[in-house]
């Protein structure tokens, strides 16, 4: 297996620290607001990645923070607290937005088929551990206060850009509204580790710490929950493009002069999903989460297909005629299912199925194509073999793909059963509003259901489309 290694710029081969077991960390969610469907690729990408592991035999721990403390917008610790903005946003308590959008951003990867990672810890859980690492630095002169706050001291590294292979454009991290020169720091590339003196001063979370009543720098968190749930060596470490700089950068810095050692071997990092106008934020455009392409009338799993039928190290750009474009070939693909599994079914051809699985794992290993592997999948729908053969591979490939196609090509047969037996006018309005949703007139569309449910039927939104039923 071969995987692109953003630290070395080349694809190299995996090999963890110990053999058969994999320990993986991922960037969680800035829990102050919903996560826009830009964000759930990287998650995406990086599900489809630990569950590939899984299923070539490792055995993977996967850990990931969730930031509910501390997270400001720009590179120089300045800018706006997107935490403290989203409570005053909402005229709600700091915790009470944390947990409200951590519980939705999981609903989201639920809806994707997202697994939750074994480890799941929020940086308010681990302000001891933050201390402690922060006194290490300063005590091995890595780190110095100045202000009031505590600052990692970039001078003392070999080397302190380690990922220098991109453009700017696509290091540029968040909305850099605001921002101001910290003339505390000694060098420019410095970075906070502990704040007690900022602009700030109506922080709602704030712990004693030996430099005064403060709270973590962003970056520190992501290091510390790694070591304290996966040790000193770190197999792969994901994320979007744009944590590369600074906020990878800084872990690694802080990380290894902790530790003295290398700390993570392999970094992987997903590129951007684009409109036509650029970078996908939650501050420019349409807001798109999972729930709106839902309102709209889009499952869940289309928009999933849609990221895999791209590489990740490869820029996408969303527009919905894209996502139409991928609802079709979805809804094609679980109707040559659909047709399997009502057919003939014969026996599994042991050497058909290892000949057919054979180019899924090729391209799997392959860097994690994704896209080479949905063709092999179709391969299987092509090939000369038995149904039972081909089933039991899309049920194979599908524990990495993870789009419940068996599920979602049974659920549709189910549906158009039950919809041969609906009333003749309740199928026309049904089709009617079936065309308003995709002509995007919602109005249209909750009068027409208004319509069918007056008539004594029950319509549902579900994963797998809209299901009509008696009441």
């Amino acid at each position: 297996m071969y995987l692109y290694n953003t630290l070395s710029h080349k694809k190299e081969e995996f090999i963890p620290h110990t053999p058969g077991k994999v320990s993986m960390y991922t960037c969680g969610p800035t829990v102050y607001h919903y996560a826009h469907i830009g964000n759930l690729r990287s998650y995406i990408m990086e599900d489809v990645l630990e569950k590939y592991l899984r299923y070539a035999g490792y055995d993977v721990k996967r850990v990931m923070n969730i930031t509910d403390v501390g997270h400001l917008t720009s590179d120089g610790d300045t800018g706006d607290d997107k935490m403290l903005k989203g409570a005053k946003r909402e005229h709600k308590t700091v915790m009470e937005i944390a947990r409200f959008y951590t519980d939705a951003f999981f609903e989201d990867c639920k809806k994707l088929n997202i697994k939750r990672p074994d480890v799941v810890e929020p940086a308010t859980g681990c302000i001891a551990d933050f201390i402690k690492v922060i006194s290490a630095l300063i005590e091995r002169g890595y780190a110095y206060e100045a202000g009031g706050n505590i600052y990692f001291d970039t001078s003392k590294l070999e080397k302190y850009y380690v990922f220098n292979d991109f453009k700017e454009e696509d290091l540029a991290v968040g909305v850099r509204e605001g921002v101001e020169e910290d003339e505390n720091k000694r060098n420019k590339a410095d970075f906070v580790l502990w704040f007690t003196k900022s602009k700030f001063d109506d922080q709602e979370l704030k712990w004693d710490s030996p430099w005064g009543v403060g709270y973590p720098g962003w970056h520190i968190e992501c290091s510390c929950i790694s070591m304290k749930h996966l040790g000193e060596y770190l197999d792969i470490h994901c994320g979007g493009i744009d944590n590369a700089f600074p906020h990878h950068t800084n872990e690694i810095a802080q990380s290894e002069a902790y530790i003295g050692h290398k700390w993570c071997n392999y970094w992987f990092h997903v590129l951007h999903l684009n409109t036509n106008s650029g970078k996908m934020s939650k501050s420019s455009g349409e807001f798109l989460t999972v729930s709106l392409l839902e309102e709209k009338g889009y499952n869940p799993l289309v928009y999933r297909f849609f990221c895999l039928q791209s590489h990740y190290r490869k820029s996408l750009v969303f527009s919905y005629e894209n996502l139409d474009n991928a609802a079709v070939a979805f809804a094609k693909l679980i109707s040559k299912i659909s047709s399997i599994i009502n057919s003939e079914q014969g026996e599994v051809d042991p050497a058909a199925f290892e000949k057919l699985k054979a180019g899924f794992t090729a391209a799997m290993d392959n860097d994690i194509n994704t896209s080479l592997a949905i063709t092999a999948l179709y391969d299987v729908l092509k090939a000369d073999t038995t149904n039972a053969t081909k089933l039991a591979l899309i049920e194979d490939f599908d524990k990495v793909l993870s789009l419940s196609l068996i599920e979602t090509a049974k659920n549709s047969a189910k549906s158009e059963d039950e919809a041969e037996q609906l009333p003749e006018e309740v199928l026309q309005l049904a089709e009617q509003r079936k065309q308003a949703r995709k002509d995007k007139n919602f109005a249209l569309a909750d009068e027409l259901r208004d319509k069918i449910t007056a008539m004594g039927y029950v319509v549902e939104e579900t994963r797998q489309g809209t299901v009509i039923r008696k009441k």
